[in-house]
């Protein structure tokens, strides 16, 4: 009986596709080695935070076309 749905919910599938998340997995290993670097042309200085290097590897995703849901608007 283990996943079964009720009728009335919708199966969503995946919301980020594989290629996100190598390059999500990409920008971490750079944080920890020290290389990822936040602003235009790195300018702003190296990525300490987890989350800002997640948003960094998601942000660098949409740019090559993988599929990842829209950024919520400020």
């Amino acid at each position: 009986m283990a996943g079964r749905r009720s009728p009335g919910s919708k199966s969503r599938g995946r919301r980020y596709g594989k290629g996100a998340s190598k390059t999500v997995a990409s920008a971490m290993r750079r944080r920890k080695r020290g290389t990822l670097r936040s602003g235009r042309r790195g300018k702003a200085g190296r990525v300490k935070s987890r989350k800002q290097a997640i948003a960094i590897g998601l942000s660098e995703a949409r740019k090559k076309g993988a599929r990842v849901p829209r950024r919520k608007a400020a």
